[in-house]
């Protein structure tokens, strides 16, 4: 059995078995490259022109770029040890970027980490309870599983490539656990009998009930696990002790309760069997409507203000990379734990699940005539030392989800306008993004003081997540200067959007390939040895202010999602979540802490995106 506790496994990473269509990439697919030092350094360069404040401030880090990368300097010493890194590991990233990225990081994955998709509503020819709209997306979960671990699932990737399906491994039966010793690891259980597997776990009222959603290799219908999380509604009518809440803590703090829980025999069955379950259903009270209120609902759950309390928080397990939600009013979503798989292959199981669900010939399955085993509750032994962590863990977790606000906007227009105007949708809204900062900024006498972050996969390599789009250049910064200046015609403001976009499109391109700058500048500076001084270039205020994302941005598409998002990453900065695939309405929406005029940031991103469409409207008419 998985230690609960630690100290973490040298080799957590293997505990998850490959999946059997997706083992032979481990040969196929190349690694992810050390890009040339020299080229590096000069996309480094480029993308802080126009972050730098004075002429004088970019000269500057212009020069301690050149002396890193002079024979003299510390740069090619760095390089050399980082192929060598190359060459002796299959990712030469891979374990840095977990533990600094994700399994490092301290403070709580709600709001900082977690991101969440709402779902579309219960198709109108199934039931429209929320025991029903449970069960569909249990069955369609538990399909997909199935479809994945018997090696029928295909390959994600675009015309020209195949995708790393590695973190697929980490989708199904595993957790997240907090450690002791300021790392987190992930544990699988993806490698035990199947008839130790195929549970889910059922969260209502704080109370976790085991549900076993495959019985003798069959997963129940649609209608078996009806009546089972119906039983559950019916079963629990009282709250009951807060103990998921505790996985919203800070890590450190989430570690010494989980340890604690860990002690009572009783309890360690308990968590093992939390960690091992296929994924986890949280059926929460609240009856979100409106777009906001839905992703709130998703993203920390529902609030107290007059108790600073986190109730829903409490419903929750946000450790379990799975954990689909279910509202009173069938409303319902995912929130996604990150910190070993990005949001795509989440994106894809949701979507396809979805659309089984919205297909009245998808196969619900059919009851056994001998009904299966009864949902088991699972009731932890809750002792004073955890009443008080669970009090304290609750109004954590409400000041920190009361510290955010969160704006929402749907464009009067979308992918086909977007298109017909031959622009790539991602180019646009990113265009969108930095006309609407500029302006931000400028009405309120602000310098810009940070940079934007996109993030660009790089699964076309082994083991490959993602590299960071600088999305920040001096043809975005021409453009967007452009179209507030009165003496500029609107033919130049079009060319210097087409310049901008396509220098857009360049990046993407070459951060996709791995040739970025962040994480190459990352692996860098990790080979310093101890007592190695820190290059100059690591201190210099230009190059700090160029990776602290003042906005951070990204993009998923599924027609089933009518909200998605995360947090921002700094205190003064904005999470831009965005949608492009709708052909109808591009889709926006802005996290950020209350101190952030955010309402007015999204207003000017919808004027941004009228004034965008009109310039290339306009340009059109005229050419006609």
């Amino acid at each position: 059995m998985p230690s609960l506790t630690g100290p973490r496994p040298v080799d957590w990473k293997s505990a998850a078995p490959p999946i059997p269509n997706f083992a032979p990439q481990h040969d196929s697919l190349p690694r992810l490259p050390v890009p040339n030092l020299t080229a590096t350094l000069e996309r480094l360069k480029t993308s802080l022109l126009p972050l730098a404040h004075s002429k004088s401030e970019f000269t500057d880090a212009a020069k301690k770029i050149d002396a890193f990368g002079s024979d003299a300097g510390l740069g090619n010493l760095l390089q050399s040890r980082l192929l060598q890194r190359a060459n002796e590991r299959e990712h030469w990233l891979e374990e840095w970027w977990d533990n600094l990225g994700y399994l490092g990081y301290r403070d709580s994955v709600v709001v900082n980490v977690s991101y969440y998709y709402g779902f579309d509503g219960q198709p109108a020819h199934l039931p429209q309870s929320p025991a029903a709209r449970a069960a569909g997306l249990a069955r369609g979960a538990l399909v997909f599983r199935q479809k994945l671990l018997s090696g029928q699932l295909s390959p994600d990737g675009t015309r020209e490539d195949q995708f790393c399906m590695d973190t697929y491994r980490w989708m199904f039966d595993c957790c997240r656990i907090p450690g002791l010793q300021g790392l987190d690891w992930s544990t699988s259980y993806a490698g035990f009998k199947a008839d130790e597997l195929g549970h889910i776990i059922i969260v209502r009222r704080n109370r976790f009930w085991k549900l076993q959603g495959i019985v003798n290799g069959r997963i129940l219908s649609m209608t078996e696990l009806e009546r089972q999380i119906q039983y559950i509604y019916d079963s629990t009518t009282e709250e009951y002790p807060g103990v998921g809440v505790l996985t919203a803590s800070n890590r450190d703090v989430w570690a010494k309760d989980h340890a604690h829980l860990a002690e009572n025999p009783h309890n360690a069955s308990i968590l093992h069997t939390i960690h091992s379950s296929a994924f986890l259903i949280s059926l929460d009270t609240d009856t979100p409507t409106c777009p906001i209120d839905h992703s709130r609902s998703l993203w920390h759950g529902s609030l107290s203000p007059s108790t600073s309390d986190a109730p829903g928080l409490k419903n929750r397990w946000v450790d379990k990379p799975v954990e689909l939600i279910v509202f009173d009013n069938a409303r319902a979503g995912l929130l996604g734990e990150h910190s070993v798989m990005d949001g795509t292959p989440t994106a894809r199981m949701c979507d396809e699940v979805l659309d089984w669900l919205a297909d009245p010939a998808f196969d619900l399955g059919v009851p056994s005539v001998i009904p299966p085993p009864g949902p088991e509750p699972l009731d932890f032994v809750v002792d004073d030392t955890t009443r008080v962590a669970i009090d304290r863990a609750s109004k954590a977790a409400y000041e920190l989800a009361d510290s955010q606000s969160m704006s929402y906007h749907l464009t009067s227009y979308g992918k086909a306008a977007i298109k017909a105007f031959r622009v790539s949708p991602d180019s646009w809204a990113q265009m969108i993004i930095q006309l609407a900062y500029a302006r931000f900024l400028r009405a309120r006498g602000l310098n810009r003081e940070g940079g934007t972050y996109e993030a660009a996969t790089t699964r076309r390599y082994w083991k490959g997540r993602t590299e960071t789009i600088r999305v920040v250049t001096s043809q975005s910064d021409a453009f967007v200067s452009a179209m507030d200046d009165p003496h500029v015609s609107c033919e130049d403001r079009k060319q210097l959007f087409d310049a901008a976009a396509k220098a857009h499109i360049a990046l993407a391109k070459a951060a996709g390939a791995g040739d970025g700058v962040d994480r190459h500048m990352l692996g860098l500076k990790l080979c310093l040895k101890e007592g190695e001084p820190v290059p100059d270039l690591y201190n210099d205020p230009l190059y700090k202010r160029s990776g602290n994302w003042v906005l951070s941005t990204s993009a998923v598409f599924s027609d089933h999602f009518p909200v998605y998002g995360w947090g921002e990453v700094v205190p003064e900065g904005f999470g831009v979540a965005y949608m492009t695939g709708y052909n109808d309405r591009l889709q926006y929406t802005v996290t950020s802490r209350k101190e952030m005029p955010n309402q007015e940031f999204m207003d000017e991103i919808a004027r941004a995106a009228v004034d965008l469409y009109d310039l290339h409207a306009g340009q059109l008419k005229s050419m006609l």
